[in-house]
């Protein structure tokens, strides 16, 4: 027995040692941890259980039979984060550089459909130059075998993907399907056809940095959700970020521990310019209303007119969408619409209540925008607010106008309260704006035409400008003070905790993509 023992033991030190040690030393040697020292750092200490330690691949061919490394290049098992049960898989960069092969890809199936069965959250770390290709076609089955799960598990467990080195060709898209990608700065990138492809066919000279690192699809494409400067960090907001969602789509996020105070933030009623067409920073409205030192943004550097991100206010775990009035003065366009709807689907696939704060003047005019397609990515906010059963409450802090308001989670497409501000301007659109059509030919008639559209101005933004009229017919349920709205918004929360309605009986609905 003991010649078995000392057998077993040498198997799981090779293991252990993924690549070898100089492979190690190379991985470090980039700043980069080994995926067993990220999966250790992520997980509770001790809480680790390894599935598939000893799987190998299978290939013969170029010499691949002399090439042998216990695990297959990805390490694969289960454990707790802050005594949350998670799944994960984390690709071994020292192993064939983390590529994929057949039997490395059942390694990840077998993860992902033990998440699914016990209803638990499945992360991906990525560290890989892609398909192995001495396997062929059965490297590439065992992506889609991935993508097929991917799907399966969507809306049912929350994915989140860390992009921490490599990921190109077919396996960007299985991060692309999961909830939420992270990636480390100066250390990975993404892309579908890498620079020397891209030269080949367009002419184009790019770095792969240029062409799929993270500060490009942080900010321009808004592929990556989340950036980090290092795997440390990468992993410290992998944490936080999972802290904010339940375990499943049967389950609501955890509560943590609040007890009620005065709840008064008078600093709030100082945020408002009085002028209306001076910007400011949502983010002080957004920080005054939530539990201190709670709010965790999401696509920070992308379509920064809208701002969307997980907060706790009274505890409980809530999203945000919010305008930004710093950014293109809050209005809403292509990239804002799609960045707000992805965000909004997956707060309601995750029972996450819904938090909208609206000052927006109208959709972005102009000939980008409309060959672009606002049209259809505008709808698609619509569409995902209005198909969304979480509670969902509004507050207008300033500017609702247009189809805007409408979209901005308005009453009339199933919020479930909604407050405003007496800054608030609720209007089909501005006063200027307005009474440049509506008393055109009096303003063209009268001796001083700019005197004439100021006094009319004026008088529109009198009778319209204003939270009242829409409150009077309902849109409102109330107009409130600034310094009043945390209190009021979790009592609003707390009410419709157990809110409950009936979904049609549907396969799904089309959202239009």
């Amino acid at each position: 027995m003991d010649g078995k023992i000392k057998d077993l033991n040498n198997k799981l030190n090779q293991a252990y040692l993924g690549g070898g040690q100089d492979r190690i030393d190379k991985q470090h040697q980039k700043k980069k941890l080994t995926a067993r020292e990220r999966v250790n750092y992520l997980l509770d200490e001790g809480s680790f259980e390894e599935i598939g330690i000893l799987v190998t691949h299978r290939t013969t061919d170029f010499g691949m039979d002399k090439q042998v490394y216990y695990g297959d290049g990805v390490i694969t098992g289960y454990g707790t984060i802050n005594g949350r049960l998670v799944y994960i898989f984390a690709q071994d960069f020292t192993v064939f550089g983390g590529a994929l092969s057949e039997t490395h890809a059942e390694k990840i199936c077998k993860i992902m459909d033990l998440a699914m069965k016990v209803g638990a959250p499945l992360i991906g770390l990525n560290d890989s130059g892609g398909a192995r290709i001495q396997e062929g076609v059965r490297s590439l089955g065992g992506y889609a075998d991935i993508f097929h799960k991917n799907v399966q598990a969507s809306g049912v467990i929350p994915q989140i993907s860390a992009i921490m080195g490599p990921c190109a060709g077919g396996a960007v898209y299985s991060p692309a399907m999961t909830d939420f990608t992270m990636m480390v700065e100066d250390s990975s990138y993404m892309f579908v056809t890498g620079p020397n492809v891209v030269k080949t066919v367009t002419n184009e000279t790019v770095s792969s940095e240029e062409l799929g690192g993270a500060s490009t699809h942080s900010a321009k494409s808004g592929v990556a959700h989340i950036t980090s400067s290092n795997d440390i960090d990468c992993l410290n907001d992998l944490k936080q970020l999972l802290s904010y969602m339940p375990q499943s789509n049967s389950e609501k996020p955890a509560d943590l521990p609040f007890e009620a105070q005065e709840e008064l933030r008078t600093q709030l009623s100082e945020i408002i310019p009085e002028n209306s067409s001076i910007p400011y920073d949502m983010h002080t409205v957004i920080e005054g209303i939530i539990d201190e030192d709670s709010f965790f943004e999401i696509h920070k550097n992308y379509a920064e007119n809208i701002i969307v991100g997980f907060a706790r206010l009274g505890g409980k775990s809530v999203g945000i969408v919010a305008n930004q009035p710093l950014y293109l003065a809050g209005c809403l366009d292509v990239n804002s619409s799609k960045k707000a709807a992805r965000f909004t689907r997956f707060c309601d696939c995750f029972n996450i209540p819904l938090l909208v704060l609206v000052d927006v003047p109208g959709f972005l005019p102009g000939t980008d925008q409309e060959w672009n397609g606002i049209i259809i990515h505008g709808a698609k906010l619509l569409y995902a607010l209005s198909e969304a059963s979480v509670p969902k409450v509004t507050l207008i802090t300033r500017k609702a106008y247009g189809g805007a308001y409408d979209v901005m989670n308005s009453k009339h497409i199933g919020a479930d309260v909604n407050y405003a501000w007496p800054s608030a301007e609720i209007a089909v659109m501005g006063a200027k704006g307005a009474s440049e059509i509506i008393f055109r030919k009096e303003i063209k008639a009268s001796d001083d035409p700019e005197a004439k559209l100021a006094e009319k101005e004026a008088e529109y933004a009198e009778k319209f400008a204003n939270p009242y009229r829409a409150a009077q017919r309902g849109f409102i349920d109330e107009v409130i003070l600034p310094e009043n709205s945390r209190r009021k918004l979790i009592k609003a929360f707390s009410m419709l905790e157990n809110k409950d309605i009936a979904i049609p009986d549907r396969k799904h609905g089309n959202i239009p993509l």
